[in-house]
């Protein structure tokens, strides 16, 4: 990647191309790459002077010192939850379809160790969830 005193020095080196070119559309050519080198100095420069703000800024805001990763993380957990929570009242289609993804989600060497995880914990949040003459009424 260029640094913006490499652009700067392209867009000079262009400028006097411009400067000293015989025909008026190379003339112009060199102008517009004049131009197009100076701005991309200009915003080299602003994206090194604003680097801390732009990349840090998000994880400067969270007041509570819970970082972006441990932030996701809950909000997966949340979600997973809230999944299980209506389990039942999910369509099956929709149920062999999350069940499909999420048991594609972890190594691929270890998919069925996973597949058969989730299956045991699905199987046993059903049987939790169901009273007790449940299977008997089926």
């Amino acid at each position: 990647m260029f640094k913006p005193t490499q652009y700067r020095a392209k867009a000079t080196e262009y400028g006097d191309l411009a400067k000293s070119s015989t025909g008026s559309n190379q003339s112009r050519d060199f102008q517009k790459l004049e131009q197009k080198f100076t701005v991309l100095a200009d915003n080299e420069q602003w994206l090194a002077d604003n680097y801390r703000d732009t990349v840090t800024g998000a994880d400067r805001d969270r007041s509570n010192g819970i970082t972006l990763a441990d932030e996701e993380e809950h909000i997966l957990r949340c979600l997973g939850a809230a999944v299980i929570m209506q389990w039942k009242a999910i369509p099956t289609k929709l149920q062999r379809e999350l069940f499909d993804t999420a048991g594609s989600l972890g190594d691929v060497p270890q998919t069925p160790a996973l597949r058969g995880q989730i299956a045991r914990f699905l199987h046993n949040y059903k049987d939790e969830e169901q009273p007790s003459n449940y299977y008997q009424t089926q």
